[in-house]
């Protein structure tokens, strides 16, 4: 555990009728306390978890757009709005960490080809060879297995994006290896019920406007999953129904 506590600064924040400090879970948000060495975000899309964990990166001066202190490339719509608005309180502090962000992971992996050009394109970080000659999901993996270390901080926004179940379970195996040294820490927004399962975590929902803990089998993600794969065709046959 490094990161301790997340705070806002609400007295700085120009308007509450603005993005991103509109978003009803931020709107009423204090402070968060981390309590373990791994933290789901857990909420519906446009609640804020993303909106809080880019802030993270940011604050700790990764790349909002995916990436390290190391990695600098623009994107565009990659700035942080909240992020000069949110505080980190550290024990210790660290500066080694990732921000993993799904939707803009091609923009990494170019960005990654250009650096390793000029090193020999020895992707010694990353499984030996360039990204892009890998599966999207074979690149995530390669990345988790090869650049996660110990003694760093790590903000996964929706990794499931590229993983198949049976490759959720290996990121768990990950995250296990590290945390439980109590020598890494994962953030990470998801809405994979898989990942979710992980038992050595806290998890907070974003929904109902406030931030909250929940447990696992509360979140919407488990009831669901959990109702469509008991009463598929019950429920298929309700949501194919014509209007009458």
């Amino acid at each position: 555990m490094f990161l301790k506590r997340i705070k806002l600064l609400q007295e700085n924040i120009p308007s509450f009728q603005e993005y991103p400090f509109s978003i009803p879970s931020i709107k009423s948000f204090h402070e968060l306390h981390l309590e373990k060495s791994v933290t789901f975000f857990v909420g519906e899309n446009g609640s804020g978890k993303s909106t809080l964990l880019e802030a993270i990166a940011y604050q700790c001066e990764f790349n909002t757009a995916g990436g390290g202190r190391n990695n600098i490339y623009d994107v565009h719509a990659a700035e942080s709005a909240l992020g000069e608005y949110i505080k980190l309180s550290w024990m210790p502090k660290i500066t080694n960490g990732f921000f993993l962000r799904a939707e803009s992971f091609y923009n990494f992996a170019a960005h990654l080809d250009e650096v390793e050009k000029g090193n020999g394109s020895r992707f010694s970080h990353y499984g030996g060879q360039s990204l892009f000659k890998q599966s999207h999901g074979e690149s995530f993996l390669a990345l988790f297995l090869n650049r996660f270390k110990d003694k760093a901080i790590y903000l996964l926004d929706e990794p499931e994006a590229a993983l198949s179940p049976s490759r959720q379970l290996t990121l768990l195996r990950i995250l296990y290896n590290l945390a439980s040294k109590g020598e890494a820490q994962f953030i990470i927004a998801t809405h994979s019920p898989i990942i979710l399962g992980y038992p050595y975590a806290d998890i907070l929902s974003f929904d109902d406007g406030e931030i909250s803990k929940i447990e696992y089998e509360m979140t919407d993600h488990y009831q669901l999953t959990k109702y469509f794969l008991e009463n598929r065709q019950k429920l298929l046959s309700e949501l194919f129904k014509e209007d009458e």
